[in-house]
């Protein structure tokens, strides 16, 4: 069977777009834009991850890719109370080697250097 594209390098770019090669706008080639995220630093380091849904834990950042897909080492989950999903309780649970897929991951941080702080858009009434 024939490919349907070239696939020698001799053809014009347009001839070749598997793979996005092309922009499709006059034949220009798209540049891969830099990510903002710099999750490289936190490489082999503790990291807090919080995820769509309320689900939070931690463990060791081993490695992750452009879709921000996390591997996790050493993830522990936090439990959420039964009652109120939306509040963490001190129970956890040990997961091991953990793939969190990037379209649920909402926050990644570092666990040295934060601490919890009062909310200042709190009032004094409200707190």
């Amino acid at each position: 069977m024939k490919n349907s594209y070239n696939n020698t390098g001799t053809g014009s770019g347009a001839d070749n777009v598997r793979g996005g090669e092309s922009s499709g706008k006059g034949g220009a080639v798209s540049q891969k834009k830099e990510s903002i995220l710099e999750l490289q630093k936190l490489i082999n380091s503790s990291v807090r991850v919080k995820c769509l849904g309320g689900r939070e834990m931690r463990g060791i950042l081993r490695g992750f890719d452009e879709l921000v897909n996390l591997v996790i080492d050493d993830c522990e989950e936090f439990l959420r109370d039964k009652n109120d999903l939306t509040q963490i309780t001190d129970k956890s649970r040990k997961l091991g080697l953990v793939v969190v897929r990037g379209t649920q991951v909402t926050l990644v941080s570092p666990e040295e250097g934060t601490e919890e702080i009062a909310n200042p858009f709190l009032g004094e009434a409200d707190a």
